[in-house]
């Protein structure tokens, strides 16, 4: 920042999004090939390159937040713009799939038997695993609030503590709802009901997944002394962003799994 006259981060030329656009052609087309020709080479291929990326972006933004300054309340406050829209674009996103559910499910079709669930579905009983993840879910939006105030208060124990239940819960999350997956008695080829369940569960669920990563970052950097008190935007991103996927399941849960059902 010696020669900087200005608080805006000019950014340096980067071959990251090279590789992550590279990674990313490479891991769908080896999804496809591995669904048509059991051939998992070119998808290896793709999520290694993916994660390589991954790892190596992460740290040249973590070096330019901390080591050499260039994240500046001027940059932090665009960093929140983003984000916000980001998490925006995130709800239209799955709009679309409640809008495809509820288009469904209010005026059934005479191929569906004129009622919802259609003829010859089981649904899952709302009130067993599915509540069980709702109370998840909720418990980790309490931990990761707990998290930030402790990251405010600058008591690092328990912002350790706290994020390392969040991250548990997470992942208790994720294996529940692959169990549930798992032994659904029914399947994404099972008409609109099967495709507008696991893709809307399935989608929330990618972003479980991708949320318990993005605080496992936090809980790292907390761990090396990368967060103040005054300074942690990375944290509150991740934290947002939780709480954007605890609101998407309790529509889901109150839509898909009790109303559907």
């Amino acid at each position: 920042m010696a020669h900087q006259t200005h608080s805006y981060h000019m950014v340096d030329p980067s071959p990251w999004p090279l590789t992550g656009a590279i990674a990313a052609l490479l891991l769908t087309s080896g999804l496809a090939t591995w669904f048509h020709f059991q051939s998992m080479t070119l998808m290896n291929l793709g999520l290694a390159l993916l994660l390589l990326t991954m790892y190596q972006w992460w740290r040249d933004i973590v070096r330019e937040s901390t080591f050499q300054g260039h994240h500046t309340p001027t940059v932090q406050k665009g960093l929140r713009y983003g984000m916000v829209l980001f998490i925006t674009s995130e709800i239209f996103f799955f709009l679309g799939f409640f809008w495809a559910f509820y288009h469904a499910s209010l005026a059934p079709t005479p191929e569906l038997g004129g009622c919802w669930p259609p003829t010859g579905i089981t649904t899952l009983d709302p009130f067993e695993v599915p509540l069980l993840n709702t109370a998840v879910l909720l418990a980790s939006g309490v931990t990761v609030t707990w998290a930030h105030h402790s990251i405010m208060e600058n008591q690092r124990k328990q912002a350790i503590h706290s994020l390392i239940l969040t991250i548990l819960l997470g992942f208790y999350f994720t294996f529940l709802q692959g169990m549930e997956y798992h032994e659904a008695p029914f399947t994404i080829a099972d008409g609109i009901y099967g495709s507008s369940f696991f893709v809307a569960t399935g989608f929330h669920g990618l972003h479980v997944i991708i949320g318990s990563s993005f605080l496992a970052i936090c809980l790292m950097r907390q761990i090396r002394h990368h967060f103040t008190a005054q300074h942690h935007f990375g944290f509150e991103a991740a934290a947002w962003y939780w709480h954007f996927v605890d609101v998407v399941w309790l529509f889901l849960y109150i839509s898909i799994y009790w109303w559907g059902s």
